[in-house]
């Protein structure tokens, strides 16, 4: 008999270790021997494969073409935006050899690589927009300590840069792809976010604004889920990205640059995982059932010929029968729990008898009893209902966790209670900056409210209010 390899600890008792379990056991990822990089193992890839292609699908009706641009890129591209160079140079890798005495930086994010060649590329407002993607690595070399899938040296993302001939059109951009990460996130994900701008402290290094989707962590920390900036023309006036417009005249184009990365996985296992493994959301999963039979020698036969035609009749679902031998049933009921899959349905001789199966949904362990007759159908209904209840609890666990406090001391109280708090506060990046050192925490966003406040940080008056968090 082979042990069942569960978790050993509960996520309400220790997130952190619990989380870690959770990546390995689920076969999720493993360490590298470099320190700070990851490896992603099939059954995670399979996740991010999925939100690519969902996402493809929105790059398509976007008229957004996927590309591909250097690892390597010039040192001194960087030195060219000034904001952009300093948010970055802490992050920097750099290979060492040089190319005929050019320092060589390893990709953190690609702006400087592809404006370059945009800046080649346009010449007219008839080559815009210009709209393109790439999925792709980059580095940053983090000095904190990193956890797999939510801060790692390397890790996957894809990021969009777009060029317009009007500042209305890359202002309507960054509105439209914020939206559309929204959708992934709450519509795929099954995870809830609120969306709104970053603050002068937060926003992306050279843009004008940046625009966020934030996801509230079971313990109460928050993730960024992904950003989208109007870059205005500071990126276009620094790589010279200019266009002849009608009267041929000479312009520069505005510039918008969005992106996510693995990190939503991360979240997905944080969110929606419990103490018995990871749940992985319908929409999701590949392997959106398991059929396990339930074997004994005397039906053996005719058990597993039966799960094979229930299988024929699902193939759509992703089904696959788990026939190995020497597991129990119990066994193999812990195995899939622990992975994820959305549901399990279960066959035994007496359901052969019947002409009966018995389906269990993963997030809430409930067991239906239904006649072989109506297994498409309920299959499909639970499945769709199954995406919505995990939406559903993870909204009521995210409204749970979003609080408001009137001073510092009762903003730190409930930062510790593991809320994200909303508080007024002046956008200045060196009250900000206070902010972070008296609580250890930062805002996520910044919104502006109709009466005035008074700044929980400098005492002054202001609309502006701060959703403040701890976060990963």
């Amino acid at each position: 008999m082979v042990d069942i390899k569960g978790l050993t600890v509960k996520k309400s008792e220790n997130f952190s270790e619990w989380f870690t379990e959770i990546i390995q056991k689920a076969e999720l990822a493993d360490y590298s021997p470099v320190r700070g990089f990851m490896i992603i193992r099939p059954r995670a890839y399979a996740l991010w494969e999925n939100i690519q292609n969902q996402f493809n699908k929105v790059l398509r009706e976007k008229g957004v073409l996927n590309a591909y641009f250097p690892l390597l890129i010039p040192d001194s591209f960087f030195k060219k935006e000034a904001e952009h160079a300093e948010g970055f140079a802490p992050e920097l890798a750099y290979i060492e050899q040089k190319d005929d005495g050019v320092k060589l930086a390893i990709r953190p994010t690609s702006e400087t690589i592809m404006y370059d060649s945009y800046s080649k590329w346009i010449r007219s407002y008839r080559d815009l927009p210009l709209k393109l993607n790439q999925w792709c690595n980059v580095v940053r070399w983090e000095v904190k300590q990193t956890k797999p899938f939510l801060r790692t040296r390397e890790f996957l993302w894809q990021e969009g840069h777009c060029a317009f001939a009007t500042e209305n059109e890359a202002i309507e951009n960054m509105n439209e792809m914020v939206r559309a990460y929204q959708e992934i996130a709450e519509g795929l994900l099954a995870i809830p976010v609120i969306v709104g701008s970053k603050s002068k402290m937060e926003k992306f290094a050279g843009a004008v604004t940046t625009l966020t989707t934030e996801a509230i962590m079971s313990d109460g920390k928050a993730l960024q889920m992904g950003t989208s900036h109007n870059l205005g023309q500071n990126f276009a006036k620094a790589f010279n990205v200019m266009y002849k417009d009608k009267n041929e005249k000479d312009q520069y184009v505005w510039q918008t640059s969005w992106g996510f990365s693995t990190r939503l996985i991360g979240a997905l296992i944080m969110v929606h995982g419990d103490d018995k493994g990871l749940v992985i959301p319908p929409k999701l999963a590949s392997n959106k059932i398991v059929i396990v039979p339930i074997l004994f020698e005397d039906s053996k036969d005719k058990v597993l010929a039966y799960c094979r035609n229930i299988a024929s009749k699902l193939s759509e679902f992703g089904v696959f029968v788990d026939d190995r031998e020497g597991y129990s049933a119990g066994w193999k009921f812990s195995e899939w729990e622990l992975k994820g899959v959305p549901l399990r349905i279960e066959v035994g001789p007496k359901d052969l008898e019947k002409k009966q199966v018995v389906i269990v949904r993963r997030d809430n362990g409930f067991k239906e009893i239904i006649s072989d007759k109506e297994i498409i159908k309920t299959v499909s209904s639970s499945l769709e209902t199954m995406q919505k209840d995990m939406y559903l609890k993870a909204r009521k666990n995210f409204d749970s966790k979003i609080d408001s406090a009137r001073d510092v001391k009762q903003l730190i109280k409930k930062l510790d209670e593991g809320k994200m708090v909303k508080v007024f506060m002046v956008d200045d990046k060196e009250i900000e900056q206070k902010l972070k050192e008296q609580t250890g925490a930062a805002s996520r966003i910044v919104e502006e409210e109709r009466e005035e406040g008074v700044c929980i940080i400098s005492g002054k008056k202001t609309k502006t209010i701060a959703y403040v968090a701890r976060n990963y």
